[in-house]
């Protein structure tokens, strides 16, 4: 059985309609996953990623209900901030971050779920500081091993975690991570393995806050909610698959949205 079983995504969802049903979909399989585990779906938060969707497919993303927003890129999420700062929308970058974009994070973000760097934490935490506010952070970790993807690696995040509380405007809240891109079932499964028990382990320390765990994304979120997380990151099984340069879809191309 493959790790990675969706289905097709949906087509470009662009009405309220359109991506309010992508929603019930996925939170009725969020729903599932969790009863297979034992566990309660609504404990179970759905964050939407944005990445690619332009601004009137989010105006109407919050009319179908969705008020969190999760961007990988800062800058597109700055952007979209300012645009739509009429609307009380919870934005999270989810992506890795250098240190001169951290101002940027300070100015406008909720929360962010890739720390994974001491001297990001410092650059965070004296921007917000100056603004005189806090910010929800996720320690990222490279629970697959795999060179292509951002993290500390596991044996790190016990002191990583121990440092924080230095940098008092950071809020742990628990780990993030990117399973194994593969169709490997039981690789996927020992990644989500492993971030519980670095998480549990954060939890008896008194170092992972809640002891959130945000993992899973379009291709295997619900292997991850029977696997113990808290948080999913779903983007193509809501607005669609993202569109490439040459679609009429692209962002910026006036014949799409």
């Amino acid at each position: 059985m493959s790790a990675r079983e969706p289905g097709p995504f949906p087509t470009h969802a662009q009405t309220v309609a359109e991506i309010a049903a992508n929603l019930a979909a996925v939170r009725a399989r969020i729903d599932a996953a969790a009863a297979r585990a034992g566990r309660d779906g609504a404990g179970i938060r759905l964050l939407p990623v944005t990445k690619t969707v332009t601004e009137p497919r989010l105006r109407a993303a919050w009319e179908a209900g969705v008020t969190q927003m999760g961007e990988n890129k800062v800058q597109e999420a700055l952007g979209k901030a300012r645009a739509m700062a009429d609307l009380a929308i919870h934005w999270a970058v989810i992506g890795h971050l250098q240190t001169n974009k951290a101002k940027d994070v300070a100015a406008f973000a909720h929360e962010f779920q890739a720390l994974d760097s001491l001297r990001v934490a410092e650059a965070l935490d004296r921007r917000l500081q100056a603004a005189g506010r806090g910010l929800d952070v996720y320690v990222q970790v490279n629970s697959s091993g795999e060179d292509t993807k951002f993290g500390l690696v596991p044996e790190a995040v016990p002191a990583f975690l121990a440092a924080l509380p230095a940098y008092s405007s950071l809020r742990v809240r628990g780990l993030m991570t990117l399973a194994a891109h593969t169709e490997d079932r039981e690789r996927v499964i020992d990644c989500f393995r492993l971030m519980r028990d670095l998480r549990d382990a954060g939890l008896q320390a008194g170092t992972v806050g809640d002891g959130e765990l945000s993992m899973g994304m379009s291709g295997d979120f619900e292997l991850a909610v029977e696997h113990g997380s808290t948080c999913v990151r779903v983007g193509q099984a809501v607005f669609g698959r993202r569109p490439t340069p040459d679609s009429m879809y692209w962002p910026g191309r006036r014949d799409g949205n």
